[in-house]
């Protein structure tokens, strides 16, 4: 938590000296958005940041995609969808977004990438798993949708081998544990996640810790209603006799009965 704190800090300061002020406005979950012209571009500030840290070498990253928002009608990725006039020139298929993933795997510390296709592009992500699913976690979340059924699915597809939890998304607290059973016995690594509208209820720091997921996505450490869930993972620490902190097994961590 103290490392990507300061992670976090050094790129304020990065960004800032390079963009201006107008770049370190956070937004909803406390992030940066400045005004980049490609995504190697964004991976190399966040080196920098772990760099000017003191931390080269201990961090990975983790990438959330979020396809979805740019799948085209005719089946294909617009990695210009937000320009305007857009030409097309930023399509590509999936098998070729596979391989940008690829290439920035293999010159980043990356780990985690998290929908990189859209949610009913099984084969892309059945493919991206038989690729790279050995030393990256790919991360389903709009495939998911913490859903038992969309699980099972992927399971039997191999699509994806981790899940992101999201407990509002599914429903129930009841139906939330089903589905980590249902990961943890495939051998899925998992994920508890905050909402982009959030509240300064930390009970995702508990699920986190209670079904021993090893993972928690609640944002950059800033904003009452994120450092919030950081501070009951803090507090949690504190009062347990003998804490284990995952380290690098936090992709494979039973769960107690």
């Amino acid at each position: 938590m103290k490392m990507g704190s300061e992670v976090y800090h050094n790129l304020k300061t990065i960004i800032k000296k390079k963009y201006g002020q107008d770049a370190v406005n956070v937004g909803d979950e406390g992030g940066f958005a400045p005004a980049i012209q490609s995504n190697a571009e964004a991976l190399n500030l966040i080196n920098q940041a772990i760099e000017a840290a003191g931390y080269t070498g201990k961090i990975k990253i983790g990438m959330d995609i979020a396809a979805s928002e740019f799948y085209t009608k005719d089946g294909q990725y617009d990695l210009n969808f937000k320009v305007e006039p857009n030409d097309g020139s930023g399509k590509m298929p999936a098998k070729e977004l596979e391989d940008l993933y690829t290439s920035w795997k293999e010159e980043n510390p990356i780990v985690s990438i998290e929908d990189p296709f859209d949610q009913d592009d099984w084969d892309a992500w059945s493919s991206m798993v038989t690729r790279v699913g050995k030393d990256v976690q790919i991360v389903g979340d709009d495939l998911l949708v913490t859903n038992p059924n969309r699980i099972k699915q992927a399971i039997e597809k191999g699509s994806a081998n981790a899940l992101l939890l999201k407990v509002n998304q599914i429903g129930s607290i009841t139906e939330s544990i089903d589905a980590v059973k249902m990961a943890k016995e495939a051998g899925w690594a998992v994920m508890t996640s905050h909402r982009s509208g959030e509240t300064e209820d930390t009970f995702i720091a508990d699920i986190a810790v209670g079904l021993a997921t090893g993972q928690i996505k609640s944002g950059a450490p800033c904003r009452s209603e994120r450092l919030c869930k950081y501070n009951q993972l803090l507090r949690i620490e504190s009062e347990l006799e003998n804490p284990e902190y995952a380290g690098d097994s936090y992709r494979h961590i039973a769960l107690e009965a």
